[in-house]
């Protein structure tokens, strides 16, 4: 196979795989609110329909792409497809709570080892002046289905059930396994023989279970106490990478390179203060407006689609200037669609949501896009594994706080209890809460995003 044609196998085999996770996130969302009542879960419980996921993909990646640049980036990504499938099978038959949350993590897991080693093949093929163009096109289709999850997913929920969304999972998934038999050629292993950092990888697994299961305890002191052993099992990491001849995170990445360092951190406060955007107003528009699932989907497919039509351009336009001055404006349109929410309340018109979407969605696509340029262009080509594992880290360790900044604001103003109309008062001023903590959040982000380096 030329060049050419590998290149092309290659971003269409990684590009599908990246329509996945999106796609499930996003139409899942929309489901949450059918499962609760099924289930009979409470408001604090349901979110761990999305956190239980994010949980295990965020423990998970980094190892993984430690050991895709061991032991092979295409084997890892291989068996990875092959876990997330199976468990979308399983997801979808589950017969309770426990069982469904047992099996997304499972999916979590499948989901890690895809997405560690994805956008590290994507960039191993793809040199740095193309490497714009194939990223934009890569996120063109991660933000397709991130558009197309909440339509489908509230037309399944609606009509079929809310199982019906995973299965739809099982034949894309199988098809990529196809692909990479038959197109999928050679092997990255930029890292071959060098050890496993096993004990880092315990430390880091214990330290982010430790803060997120705290999150969902607190005001409880429990939550507070297993909140402060996960900071203190961040320190033993750092500590430990350090001093570690070949650790899962080499730490001089972020203490020599301040692009990497500052990159990451951008991204991490970036998606803490948006990826529960979607989660509150599905519960939102569900439970106090009394839209349909399908109708929701709609909705919240606004601002997925301002993300698929300007990824393409955001694209194109990182290649041509700064990748970190396009990432502020990101940012800053971000900060501004954040605070147009913090006016949500009982009387909020359609039109003002899809209007604060869509500005959500272009500043999305602008920051996430050239944020990944920076992120990847700023290291050497043996760490294509582990940037791109970190960069993934960031992102759902983010998501992973953001569900927990707002688990901690539903049990502080509704509890354990299920959204009734009793509580819908009290559920909307939570919502006008976690917004604003959105908004000072990703106003902090813009720091962080003006101290990168460029990022070529």
């Amino acid at each position: 196979m030329n060049n050419m044609a590998n290149k092309k196998s290659v971003l269409l085999i990684v590009a599908l795989s990246s329509f996945l996770s999106p796609f499930i996130n996003s139409s899942i969302t929309v489901a949450i609110p059918s499962i609760g009542n099924e289930f009979a879960i409470d408001a604090v419980l349901l979110s761990w329909v999305a956190t239980s996921y994010l949980l295990a993909a965020a423990v998970f990646l980094v190892p993984f792409g430690r050991i895709a640049d061991i032991f092979g980036r295409k084997r890892v990504f291989t068996y990875g497809i092959l876990i997330y499938t199976i468990s979308s099978f399983v997801s979808a038959v589950s017969a309770s709570a426990t069982l469904l949350f047992s099996f997304r993590i499972l999916q979590g897991i499948g989901n890690a080892m895809v997405f560690a080693t994805g956008l590290a093949i994507l960039t191993s093929v793809f040199p740095v002046d193309e490497r714009g163009r194939a990223l934009g096109i890569n996120g063109f289709v991660i933000s397709l289905g991130s558009s197309l999850g909440p339509f489908l997913g509230g037309f399944l929920t609606h009509h079929f059930g809310w199982r019906s969304i995973f299965f739809m999972n099982v034949p894309i998934g199988s098809i990529i396994i196809l692909l990479i038999f038959w197109k999928l050629k050679g092997e990255w292993t930029e890292a071959k023989g060098e050890r496993f950092d096993f004990t880092g990888s315990i430390i880091y697994g214990i330290m982010l279970i430790a803060i997120m299961y705290g999150f969902s305890l607190l005001p409880a002191m429990s939550g507070v106490w297993l909140i402060l052993v996960g900071v203190l099992g961040i320190l033993a990491f750092v500590r430990w990478e350090i001093k570690e001849e070949n650790p899962i995170l080499d730490i001089n990445l972020f203490r020599n390179n301040i692009g990497f360092a500052f990159s990451n951190l951008a991204a991490l406060i970036f998606f803490s203060a948006t990826w529960s955007v979607s989660f509150l107003l599905s519960l939102y528009l569900q439970y106090i407006k009394s839209y349909s699932p399908q109708n929701v989907g709609l909705i919240l497919m606004s601002q997925s689609i301002a993300q698929t039509l300007f990824s393409p351009f955001a694209g194109r336009l990182t290649d041509k200037i700064e990748p970190k001055m396009v990432a502020s404006v990101g940012m800053g349109l971000t900060i501004i669609g954040l605070f147009t929410l913090t006016f949500l309340n009982e009387k909020s018109t359609l039109e003002f949501i899809i209007a604060s979407l869509i500005l959500l969605g272009f500043g999305h696509v602008l920051f996430s896009i050239s944020n990944i340029h920076t992120v990847m262009s700023s290291v050497e080509t043996r760490y294509y594994g582990v940037a791109s594992g970190t960069r993934g880290t960031m992102r759902l360790i983010g998501q992973m706080l953001s569900m927990g900044i707002v688990m901690t604001i539903l049990t502080m103003y509704i509890g354990r209890v299920q959204i009734t109309p009793k509580y819908y008062s009290l559920f909307t001023k939570s919502v006008k809460a976690a917004f604003i903590i959105f908004a000072v959040l990703c106003s902090c982000g813009m720091f962080a995003s003006l101290r990168k380096k460029r990022g070529r």
